[in-house]
């Protein structure tokens, strides 16, 4: 009884939140940079990195909310990449980078343009994780593929 009262004044304990691994956090984190690059974070994009995040972690749709919060929370107060490239390049192995990598292909293309500064975004990251341009780029090519893009739409600045 104690304890319900301590809640309600208190707020739910911390414990009560579900944690996520700083890797969850920054697979999450590069899908949401890679889908607000372009200044629109489109429905599209939205679905497609809850569907990466269900498929990839398998996580109960209330987690699944937390878990996206939290990332775009973290994401939007870290500048640069490499908080996020060190986790990954830790906790996955040359083939899971290449499918993050293709994840990232798969956000940006939900909206079926290519932005030039996810393009770029795509070209640093991969860099930063160790996944050569030629396994990014065919990792590119497998997403339009699947998509259906057959010209190759791109927006400047």
């Amino acid at each position: 009884m104690f304890s319900n009262i301590k809640s309600f004044l208190l707020g739910p304990a911390e414990d009560a939140a579900p944690k996520f691994d700083n890797l969850q956090i920054a697979v999450m984190a590069l899908l949401v940079r890679a889908a607000t690059t372009d200044a629109d974070f489109s429905d599209d994009e939205r679905r497609t990195i809850r569907q990466i995040a269900t498929d990839t972690f398998g996580l109960a749709p209330s987690d699944l909310d937390a878990l996206v919060a939290t990332a775009e929370s973290e994401e939007a107060r870290t500048i640069d990449l490499h908080r996020w490239a060190q986790a990954i390049k830790r906790g996955y192995d040359e083939a899971e980078r290449l499918k993050l990598v293709e994840k990232m292909w798969e956000v940006v293309y939900a909206d079926g343009v290519l932005d030039d500064y996810e393009a770029n975004l795509l070209r640093r990251v991969a860099g930063l994780i160790y996944v050569p341009d030629r396994e990014s780029g065919e990792a590119r090519q497998r997403v339009r593929a699947r998509l259906g893009l057959r010209d190759r739409p791109t927006r400047s600045p």
